[in-house]
């Protein structure tokens, strides 16, 4: 079941979800904050549709194995989504930053969003991971608050990134290409146009 809340990003890095890079779930975290949601008062409304499968969601059977009575997340009448497999029907769809893992061992494939929807609405948002190729790890499930998620769509990938692990970033401009090695505790880079491409 949820251990806990997580509110901050501190929590989110000390939580190790998404690490050790290369795993691909701090990016499909920023991913799902940037391009799958959106804040209206005091709801999260999805942009996107789980329920067709986009971008590789699917019905999240909310269950350890065949038992009914073992839940990862708390259960609920309104419909859990997932997304996250790497190789699942849709997933091409992520960007690249995300899928980079892909062609990689399943190890860096782990990483899963899992979502309760009613509607629009997003009523609850889970971050799990795969403890083998079948179970989710009760130990390394969390909910992800909204204040979390508003927290992260208010910065750049790199400063997000830079803040949650220790990364390595290879900035593209003008066609040259610098290194720039991450720390945490930064301040946020200035807005600017350049493009930023994760090597992972």
């Amino acid at each position: 079941m949820v251990k806990e809340t997580l509110n901050e990003l501190s929590q989110l890095k000390k939580c190790g979800f998404g690490q050790p890079q290369p795993r691909h779930g701090l990016h499909l975290l920023y991913w799902f904050a940037h391009e799958c949601i959106e804040f209206s008062n005091n709801d999260i409304l999805c942009k996107i549709s789980p329920q067709r499968g986009d971008f590789g969601f699917h019905k999240f059977l909310n269950r350890i194995e065949d038992d009914d009575d073992n839940h990862i997340v708390p259960p609920h009448d309104l419909p859990h989504y997932e997304v996250g497999n790497l190789n699942a029907q849709g997933a091409d769809k992520l960007p690249a930053y995300v899928r980079a893992s892909k062609d990689r061992d399943a190890e860096r494939n782990k990483d899963r969003i899992i979502v309760r929807i009613d509607g629009v609405d997003i009523e609850r948002v889970y971050i799990t991971e795969h403890s083998d190729q079948k179970r989710f790890d009760n130990n390394k499930t969390y909910r992800v608050s909204k204040g979390l998620l508003q927290i992260i769509k208010n910065m750049t990938r790199e400063h997000y990134v830079n803040s949650v692990s220790n990364q390595i970033y290879y900035q593209y401009t003008n066609q040259s290409l610098s290194r720039v090695q991450s720390q945490s505790h930064v301040e946020p880079p200035p807005p600017q146009n350049d493009s930023w491409c994760t090597i992972l």
